[in-house]
């Protein structure tokens, strides 16, 4: 069942944690930030949200990093309960997906209880004080490709955010799969 987030909430303080990477090594969410800000993306392995967007998502991390943004993926879903989200496979879909961007694993759930994150993705576009201006979509394709020069609303945001330090007024929340929380037994 798809999930939307609520709106932003401007200047929302983000909140560091440091996660296991498919890379071996432990990292802090904010040594991931740029000069001008970071996005934090919460997605997962199997959500149909992420899988048709994964290449968009790839594509706006990387054209990010001359604007001064950084890049981090989370991946908090229940992998007890979904077992295509396991560390194994978060490894495989990063590298078949050509990750150039850290991708953690918040196996306890707590980073995306401290955000708030509600689906997967779902994206929080912090300027350089590692403050919320933007917790939107992708772009309007969501689980299509989209036409091509399809807007793309996360990266202009993004852009935005470099320069002036504040996102954009006007936002369209994420939708995706909701997040796979574990049983609070």
């Amino acid at each position: 069942m798809a999930a939307i987030p609520p709106v932003c909430d401007f200047g929302w303080q983000a909140i560091d944690a440091v996660l296991p990477g498919v890379d071996g090594k432990s990292h802090s969410i904010f040594s991931h930030a740029g000069p001008n800000g970071l996005v934090v993306a919460f997605i997962c392995n199997h959500c149909p949200y992420v899988k048709a967007a994964i290449s968009r998502i790839v594509r706006d991390a990387n054209d990010l990093k001359p604007e001064g943004i950084g890049f981090v993926a989370i991946n908090s879903n229940d992998a007890d309960a979904y077992p295509d989200d396991s560390f194994d496979n978060m490894k495989l879909f990063a590298r078949t997906n050509g990750f150039t961007f850290p991708y953690l694993h918040d196996e306890r759930q707590t980073v995306a209880r401290a955000y708030g994150a509600v689906c997967t993705p779902d994206f929080f576009g912090l300027n350089s004080d590692l403050t919320l201006q933007y917790r939107g979509r992708l772009d309007a394709a969501r689980r299509d490709a989209g036409p091509p020069g399809l807007r793309r609303d996360l990266f202009e945001a993004m852009k935005q955010i470099a320069r002036t330090g504040d996102g954009p007024l006007d936002q369209i929340a994420s939708i995706g799969c909701s997040i796979k929380w574990k049983d609070a037994a």
